[in-house]
């Protein structure tokens, strides 16, 4: 992908990812921002894109669990083609970067996964990498996992989840029931390692920090709760200035009143969707491990009441965390943004808007986050051709 030589996206509100700066603009050459100086400082000569009215102008979103959109399961479509049109659902709604999430299934599987997402990342920059969320959990915590995929890792685990050095992958797994090795030893290989889906105690996740994991995937949920006198994984999480956590922001996973405790701690707030196909697409059922789910007031639930992922997409995300969580604007930004850019490693060139960073970026209108246009490597929503998934 190759963006537009020299121009300039200019709004009125530009969020840089630190600052509101009014009346400015981003300077735009081939895939990377130049700079960002106020409108007046633009040349004569430069092509300017000047958003309307009162719009802002930010960093794109990063989603860093995605399990479909566009009617489209990675899980059932672990193809090149199925992630493509997951990412462009998503983008509709002012994702710029996401990882391709896979539920927990066979080795097979997550082998046909991983080639997939490098297939898929070699065509579209906004595939960051892959998110294996399993099968290595806790049957007591499984949520709409299968728990019949649950297994201990293996040395060619390992080896498949090591095998990407230039992508982005994230693990996320119950600490208790793997060996301390092997979260050690994907986090020196730079693997992302999160908890989840976990009945971990507070001793066990100090533990596993200690050994390089640095995520909690959709806090509070599937995990130990926390008690007075069993404080668990949360407390662990939210003692941890060096670790991030998700937070899925539907109303339906997590009360607000709980999020909002969150916030209080030391650790580091992402935006997550945890989407399912119907984000961005025309069904309001799909189907997962042979069992129908269906979206009902906002949910995505199974037949028995269980939350089977959500039915929320990012720019949703940064409304709610807004109007429920009692957020500034530009904090929920930085939770979809800065952020989940520097729990990926990602910091210095994704989730700003400053010289050196990739052109990716949203426009949206406020207070209702309505996506006007994205870019992605300085390449706008108009210029691409979303791709169907195989059938």
């Amino acid at each position: 992908m190759t963006g537009m030589p020299y121009h300039a996206i200019a709004a009125r509100n530009v969020f840089d990812g630190i600052s509101v700066l009014n009346d400015h603009a981003v300077i735009v050459d081939g895939c990377h921002i130049v700079d960002v100086v106020p409108r007046a400082s633009v040349p004569e000569s430069m092509p300017v894109h000047a958003l309307r009215g009162d719009a802002w102008l930010a960093p794109g979103f990063i989603d860093v669990q995605v399990n479909g959109g566009g009617d489209v399961l990675f899980n059932d479509t672990p193809t090149s083609a199925g992630i493509l049109a997951i990412a462009a659902a998503h983008r509709r709604f002012g994702t710029t970067g996401l990882l391709p999430t896979l539920i927990s299934d066979t080795p097979d599987k997550m082998r046909t996964a991983m080639a997939a997402a490098q297939s898929a990342a070699s065509e579209n920059p906004a595939v960051l990498g892959i998110h294996f969320e399993g099968p290595f959990l806790s049957p007591d915590k499984p949520g709409v996992h299968d728990q019949e995929m649950f297994r201990a890792p293996t040395p060619s685990d390992l080896e498949l989840l090591t095998s990407w050095p230039s992508g982005n992958v994230l693990v996320t797994l119950a600490p208790e029931r793997v060996p301390l090795d092997f979260i050690r030893e994907l986090s020196l290989a730079g693997v992302r390692v999160s908890l989840g889906h976990s009945m971990a105690t507070y001793e066990q996740t100090q533990e596993a920090l200690a050994a390089g994991l640095t995520g909690f995937t959709h806090l509070y949920n599937a995990m130990r709760p926390l008690g007075s006198r069993d404080p668990g994984p949360i407390a662990a999480a939210l003692e941890a200035p060096a670790a991030w956590f998700g937070m899925i922001v539907d109303g339906a996973h997590v009360t607000p009143e709980m999020l909002r405790l969150a916030l209080r701690g030391a650790a580091h707030p992402m935006l997550v969707t945890d989407a399912m196909p119907p984000v961005g697409g025309t069904k309001q059922t799909f189907t997962l491990y042979g069992q129908e789910i269906s979206v009902r007031d906002g949910r995505c639930m199974r037949a028995d009441g269980t939350l089977a992922g959500a039915a929320i997409d990012m720019a949703s995300s940064v409304r709610n965390a807004v109007r429920d969580l009692h957020l500034p604007l530009t904090s929920a930004l930085c939770f979809a943004s800065t952020e989940p850019a520097e729990f990926l490693g990602l910091g210095t060139v994704l989730g700003r808007l400053a010289p050196g960073f990739r052109a990716d970026m949203v426009a949206f209108d406020a207070p209702d986050i309505r996506i006007l246009d994205t870019w992605i490597a300085g390449v706008p929503a108009a210029a691409h051709t979303h791709v169907a998934a195989d059938a």
